[in-house]
């Protein structure tokens, strides 16, 4: 009887305990360790600080809130663009200092859909105002022609 009541105690106990940090789990901001690849403008692949490799290496990451030209689209002004949209997001995370993955979720390919903060700058907002990105909500993607 003394046994059982611990263990119900116990569990009783596990459960609180649970619950309680799982309603205050707070995920913070990921440093990119390092980008590996570079598809187009608005997707790369990184390797994650403080990831195991499993978690963390080579993880395809897609920039939120934005859509750029396909490097595949066969329309020769199109297929330039999607160049200068790669062009400008090669230099800008091969030469910031710090890259912050922020407000992540996943997207349907498997994806991280993050907010992607290159010392300190959105490159999304970047990309936007420099004309190499269309605001994109998901949905329908915007027309480049």
């Amino acid at each position: 009887m003394k046994t059982s009541r611990l263990l119900v105690c116990i569990v009783l106990l596990l459960l609180a305990s649970t619950s309680l940090a799982a309603s205050s789990k707070i995920y913070g901001d990921v440093v990119v360790a390092e980008v590996t690849s570079i598809y187009d403008g608005d997707s790369f692949k990184v390797n994650l600080k403080g990831y195991p490799p499993i978690a963390g290496e080579r993880i395809g990451i897609r920039i939120n809130g934005i859509d750029t030209p396909e490097m595949r689209d066969n329309r020769p002004e199109i297929k330039a663009l999607a160049r200068k949209a790669k062009q400008y997001t090669v230099q800008r995370l091969r030469e910031g200092q710090q890259i912050i993955l922020r407000n992540m979720k996943r997207g349907k390919y498997f994806r991280i859909v993050a907010d992607v903060y290159v010392d300190g700058s959105n490159l999304g907002q970047e990309l936007i105002s420099v004309g190499l990105a269309k605001p994109y909500g998901g949905g329908k993607k915007p027309k480049w022609e």
